[in-house]
Order: structure tokens, then sequence, then C-alpha cells
């Protein structure tokens, strides 16, 4: 029942999740396209780095799962 319960609300945060990150690529945010991120083209390879990005990502998602995990228990 735990791993149920689990289940749809990790699913529901994640559904939020999509649509904020929706909403703020469309008119704040450019994910992807921070100062941070790393992009190298060269003749034959092309590398791209998100880590700035990668950070953003992390310290949401941290907060995010926080707050859950402070209101299940």
């Amino acid at each position: 029942m735990e791993l149920g319960k689990f289940l749809v609300i990790f699913g529901a945060m994640l559904a939020v999740v999509g649509v904020v990150v929706m909403v703020l690529w469309q008119m704040l945010v450019p994910l992807g396209r921070l100062p941070g991120d790393f992009f190298y083209r060269g003749k034959n390879t092309t590398m791209y780095f998100p880590l700035a990005t990668s950070l953003v990502v992390s310290v949401v998602l941290s907060i995010l799962l926080y707050a859950v995990s402070r209101l299940l228990g």
C-alpha cells in the first residue's frame, strides 16, 4: 500500500514539474541555454555539457522531494 501511494504521489509531482518546466521554457528560463552550459562545435564533433541546467534542476528537485518527504512523514 505504501509503495502504491508513493508511486501515485511521485507521478503527480513529475507531471507538475513537467508542466512547470514547459511554462518556464517558453516564458522565463531558457533551460539548456543557461550561461554555465558549455557548448563546443568543432569540425567533426559537437559537445554539449549542460552544467548550469543540471545544477538548477538538481536544486529544484531536491527542494521538491524534501517538501514531499516532510508532508508524508
